[in-house]
């Protein structure tokens, strides 16, 4: 049976142009965007945010008030905060704890950390003549790339030739991945037990 009722929603924290943003506003998931946060006043994807109506929160969390944050987002129903490029420590809000993912362009461990994002990731990926990449979807702390690792989507990549085309990749199967998570999420089917991961196989 479908589940008419309201759908569940989330904040997606952003820095740049907003392609998760953008993934989830155009598909049709068991969940709604129902804020935008964003590091960068100029940001596109805050345009698409307001474009759909959605409340935006804008600070260059330097020295955040995680407080007002908590509340703002409290205020709105949201449940789970997304990141999706952004590129800024993400500050401890106390109603969120165990609630705050990201997710990175690599099989973590493998290419994260501090300044490893983006394209960076790929050249890097490229560099070691990797057989295999993907994604990771993760709990944020306050080491990037660091917290504990809930799904992941792997990729035989051994044809590609270039850092474009494996980030096109790449971000192909985050597509799929991202969605997923955040509905096994709030809908409890995830995280698994400590220590396991969940590997995601796109249909």
């Amino acid at each position: 049976m479908l589940n008419r009722g309201p759908k569940k929603k989330i904040a997606v924290a952003v820095s740049g142009k907003g392609r998760t943003l953008q993934n989830f506003l155009k598909g049709s998931f068991a969940f709604e965007v129902g804020a935008v946060i964003s590091s960068k006043p100029d940001a596109a994807a805050l345009d698409l945010a307001k474009a759909h109506g959605i409340p935006v929160f804008v600070d260059n969390f330097k020295n955040i008030n995680a407080k007002a944050l908590d509340s703002w987002l409290l205020q709105l129903g949201i449940q789970w905060i997304a990141l999706a490029g952004f590129l800024k420590p993400f500050p401890t809000l106390p109603s969120f704890t165990d609630r705050v993912i990201n997710i990175h362009p690599s099989l973590l461990p493998s290419y994260g950390g501090h300044g490893m994002y983006g394209m960076k990731v790929h050249e890097a990926v490229m560099a070691a003549k990797e057989q295999c990449s993907g994604a990771t979807v993760h709990f944020v702390n306050e080491r990037y790339d660091e917290g504990s690792v809930i799904a992941q989507i792997r990729s035989d990549i051994h044809l590609i030739t270039n850092a474009q085309d494996l980030a096109d990749h790449v971000f192909a199967l985050e597509c799929h991945l991202y969605p997923e998570v955040l509905t096994r999420l709030l809908n409890q089917q995830l995280p698994l037990a400590e220590g396991q991961t969940w590997f995601f196989e796109k249909v």
